[in-house]
């Protein structure tokens, strides 16, 4: 059997044995990392080189991985460099990864979401019903906040919370304006996110197992 066999495209998503990852083609690891997070080509480079060469005991202890490598570059980006600084431009440039992965999430309220697992996690927002008033709400929210953060998508995990308070989150991060408390924000939410398909993912794969 093949590394690659190990992720069937034709079956239900599941993740590989978290001790098999070394192992894994790059096209296996890169469909569990979109399975965690969303597909974002400048996340697999980031995160390929660590999960073929790092070896870990849960998915928790991957996604913290990850997630500490964000908040470095983060960082880093923060306090530009003494070459960064000789223009905003390359400054701008060195950020552009980051701010890939951070967006590869969907928008709340987009009408058309190609991932599953973010169908369904946005599913409490509809709760109410997608009248066009309340999509243009939305839509109204998503500009001021992507006008107010260049570069950045609005990113939360919703965690079973519906609409309004959402929205009201949305309002609190625009008038914090505060961009760098944004990127780590996103990052945080983005790896709970993938804690919480992790867990989803696994119980449903052991709930499978037990039926057979």
């Amino acid at each position: 059997m093949s590394a690659s066999s190990h992720l069937n495209p034709t079956a239900p998503p599941f993740l590989p044995a978290i001790t098999s990852l070394p192992t894994l083609s790059d096209a296996a690891l890169t469909s569990t990392l979109d399975l965690l997070f969303e597909p974002s080509p400048d996340l697999h480079a980031l995160a390929l080189p660590t999960m073929h060469t790092m070896s870990f005991d849960s998915y928790d202890e991957l996604i913290s991985t990850i997630r500490d490598v964000l908040l470095a570059v983060a960082g880093a980006l923060t306090e530009p460099s003494a070459e960064q600084k000789d223009t905003d431009e390359k400054g701008a440039q060195a950020k552009e990864p980051l701010l890939r992965i951070l967006s590869a999430h969907p928008r709340l309220g987009e009408k058309k979401v190609d991932s599953a697992l973010s169908r369904a996690e946005q599913a409490n927002l509809r709760s109410g019903g997608d009248s066009e008033e309340v999509l243009a709400q939305l839509a109204a929210l998503n500009k001021e906040y992507e006008d107010t953060f260049p570069g950045l998508r609005y990113v939360v995990f919703v965690n079973g919370r519906g609409r309004p308070e959402i929205m009201e989150d949305m309002k609190r991060r625009i008038a914090r304006g505060d961009y760098a408390a944004e990127e780590r924000e996103a990052i945080e939410a983005m790896c709970a996110i993938a804690n919480d398909r992790a867990k989803r993912l696994l119980a449903a794969a052991s709930a499978a197992a037990a039926e057979k």
